[in-house]
């Protein structure tokens, strides 16, 4: 897809509007792989600045084989539901810079658990057209029973809109408080949780997001640090 066909507008009401047009691309299906390179997204902001972070990793070593970063002003007021637009761009560019595409993105927010089924890893997942997953640190929408979530690491529970399932609340570590992961792009709820589960370590975060912030949070002191 054309990343400059109005992808990005300032003005909420047409980022909806977007977002509504958007969501029909999403292709929801299992994803197999192989994968060689995973990607870890994250943003940090900066006054008035947004600093993105791009981490690619080797799989399944988990290895840092590169990263990126791009700072750019934010263009977008905050609006609940609208996350993409204020980090989208800054991201896009982050990617651009990247010498090897990776075959699957894993990234710090939401996929389809979004109450317009559009979070920021469907969203920039549609436009760079990879397989991408949303992975969560907390619930945007949707229900899920929470008694029948188990406390060992991989316990899963659905996560429902209704009767659509919108992705799953996963434990990725024992006793740790869960994960909600959603399929993004190019691949579907149970596939979404294989693979984060897959690139989960000793943390609660799997490791390419989980690097991504930890670059995302040290560029921000860099760069707060010099004025």
């Amino acid at each position: 897809m054309d990343t400059a066909s109005g992808a990005f507008p300032t003005d909420p009401g047409a980022a909806r509007e977007v977002q509504e047009r958007l969501r029909e691309w999403v292709r929801l299906e299992p994803f197999r792989g192989p994968v060689e390179r995973v990607a870890g997204v994250d943003a940090a902001f900066l006054g008035d600045r947004v600093v993105a972070v791009v981490v690619v990793l080797r799989f399944p070593e988990l290895t840092l084989e590169e990263e990126t970063f791009a700072v750019r002003a934010i263009p977008f007021p905050y609006v609940p539901g609208l996350l993409s637009f204020r980090e989208g761009p800054a991201v896009l560019e982050a990617f651009r810079a990247l010498a090897n595409s990776p075959d699957l993105i894993l990234f710090d927010g939401q996929g389809i658990a979004h109450p317009r089924r559009l979070g920021i890893a469907a969203h920039l997942g549609v436009l760079l057209d990879r397989p991408a997953i949303g992975v969560a640190k907390s619930r945007l929408t949707g229900t899920f029973d929470e008694e029948a979530l188990g406390a060992e690491k991989g316990a899963r529970v659905p996560l429902l809109d209704g009767g659509e399932v919108l992705g799953a609340v996963v434990r990725s570590r024992t006793n740790v408080r869960p994960l909600f992961v959603s399929p993004g792009h190019r691949c579907d709820a149970d596939s979404s949780v294989d693979w984060t589960l897959a690139c989960c370590t000793r943390y609660r975060l799997p490791e390419p997001t989980r690097l991504a912030d930890r670059r995302a949070g040290e560029h921000k002191r860099e760069r707060r640090s010099h004025g």
